[in-house]
């Protein structure tokens, strides 16, 4: 059991928790060697099968490696060539079953590709050639290969915010998620996936993942492991609490406003382009006394936060201080502000999918214009001259 109010430190069992998800993993894959060529009669080997990274629905890296715990994959031989098949058969094919949202790459960090859907498949190790004349009727060896499964969240929105914003009492109250929820800081232990219904069925993904700490982006506390996952999301929903936040007794005690500064700050260190996502920014436990209050200082700072820069170091502040969509007040205790939170979060996903389709349509009109453009201004050919004159 989870023991509460120990919020200098997490307990031991939240890190055999996150022990049990998984969401990187090596591989070994060979391809298989191809099949004995038939010299006498010209007989062509079989080739040796591929090996494929291909996608599925309810799959989990845990899942994979439990099942295959060696983490090696080999694809079958080809059929040497014989009398009665002098065209061997190719080998069969091994197919490695992953999570949807896999980032695969080999030894050196180099992408080899993504899956995004269901069903996407990726080549991973080549079958050798069959034995043929070009090579003596001897086969070739397959293709060896070391990859790196990464595991990469897609969901609709991510929740961003120190331990114990509420991102976890938040997700449960606009979802169907059940995440563990309880008082000391570190709540969220792997990242957990939830939906929000509407009523004309519309879902939209949420999730929530491993709470940030200042360093995250050095890969402290769990660092990387977090911040990987915030790249595949749509958007991006800033959750704080209106009264601050303090990790430990040993850590300094932190205002709303310098969170959403220091969060800011951590996704720019991680990668700047996730400062250009779409956000939002749900202001949570207003239902605390002099939240309010609180509340009118921060929209002040928010509107004008090249005033209060000064009081940061030099180090702490972002190239850019992010623009959001939208600013709710809530409590994911009363439920107060959670309706036109999940509003909010619909209405700005509308309003990036409507950009996206109407910049996707002009290039799309730009493409057709530029190539009517140069099937107009193409010379006519030597042949297309007149026809030749035939006298009489």
């Amino acid at each position: 059991m989870l023991v509460q109010n120990q919020p200098s430190s997490p307990p031991l069992e939240r890190i055999r928790m996150y022990g049990n998800f998984i969401d990187n993993l090596r591989l070994f894959t060979k391809g298989g060697s191809g099949g004995m060529g038939y010299p006498r009669l010209g007989g062509e080997g079989g080739k040796g099968g591929d090996v494929w990274v291909v996608a599925r629905n309810r799959m989990t890296l845990k899942q994979l490696k439990d099942k295959y715990p060696q983490k090696r994959f080999v694809a079958g031989e080809g059929a040497n060539s014989r009398v009665s098949a002098l065209k061997g058969s190719k080998g069969k094919d091994c197919e490695i079953p992953v999570p949807v949202g896999i980032s695969v790459t080999d030894e050196n960090g180099k992408i080899i590709g993504e899956l995004n859907n269901e069903k996407d498949r990726i080549l991973v190790a080549e079958g050798g050639l069959g034995g043929k004349l070009l090579t003596n009727f001897l086969p070739l060896k397959g293709q060896k290969r070391v990859i790196h499964l990464d595991l990469k969240l897609i969901a609709d929105i991510g929740l961003v915010g120190f331990p114990n914003a509420g991102k976890s009492s938040l997700l449960s109250q606009i979802s169907h998620a059940k995440p563990a929820i309880a008082d000391y800081a570190f709540t969220t232990l792997k990242p957990e996936l939830g939906k929000i219904m509407y009523n004309d069925f519309k879902q939209i993904s949420v999730a929530d993942l491993p709470g940030l700490i200042e360093g995250a982006h050095m890969n402290k506390g769990m660092g990387h492991k977090f911040l990987k996952h915030v790249e595949r999301t749509k958007q991006l929903l800033f959750i704080v609490d209106i009264s601050g936040f303090q990790l430990s007794s040993q850590t300094q005690y932190r205002t709303a406003f310098e969170t959403i500064i220091l969060l800011t700050k951590e996704l720019e260190l991680y990668k700047e382009e996730l400062q250009t996502k779409p956000a939002l920014l749900a202001v949570n436990k207003m239902d605390l006394p002099n939240a309010q209050d609180k509340f009118r200082v921060l929209m002040n700072q928010l509107q004008n936060p090249k005033d209060f820069l000064h009081l940061f170091e030099k180090n702490m502040i972002p190239e850019r201080t992010i623009e959001f969509q939208h600013i709710i007040p809530i409590s994911a205790f009363t439920g107060e502000g959670i309706d036109e939170l999940k509003n909010c979060i619909r209405k700005s996903l509308d309003e990036h999918a409507n950009r996206e389709n109407d910049a996707y349509h002009k290039k799309q009109l730009l493409n057709l214009q530029i190539s009517n453009t140069i099937s107009y201004s193409e010379p006519p050919s030597k042949n297309a001259g007149t026809s030749p004159r035939m006298d009489n």
